[in-house]
């Protein structure tokens, strides 16, 4: 495992309450367990997040560089990658 540090954070207590319910049930053995699986799932999304920006960025770009590439066929790669966003997060709600 890699080093570990810690970080003071303020929460409202409502999410402090379900921290620590989820330690009391024993689904977690401290609340910094809870917390890193959190941010684990934050990054997870982040990085997509990030990995579909470039995908959007790079179609931009390519759209840039001339008649190669109409604004027909830069939509459609737009519209594919919404949509391929919405699948993902459609899938990660449960829906």
């Amino acid at each position: 495992m890699s080093k570990l540090e810690r970080i003071t954070v303020t929460m409202p207590e409502e999410m402090v309450a379900r921290l620590r319910a989820a330690v009391e049930r024993g689904e977690y053995a401290t609340t910094s367990e809870v917390v890193r699986e959190a941010l684990r799932g934050w990054g997870e999304d982040y990085d997509h997040r990030e990995a579909e920006n470039a995908r959007m960025r790079a179609i931009l770009d390519r759209a840039r560089s001339g008649p190669r590439f109409s604004s027909d066929e830069v939509f459609a790669e737009a519209l594919d990658t919404i949509d391929r966003v919405a699948r993902r997060k459609s899938v990660e709600q449960g829906e």
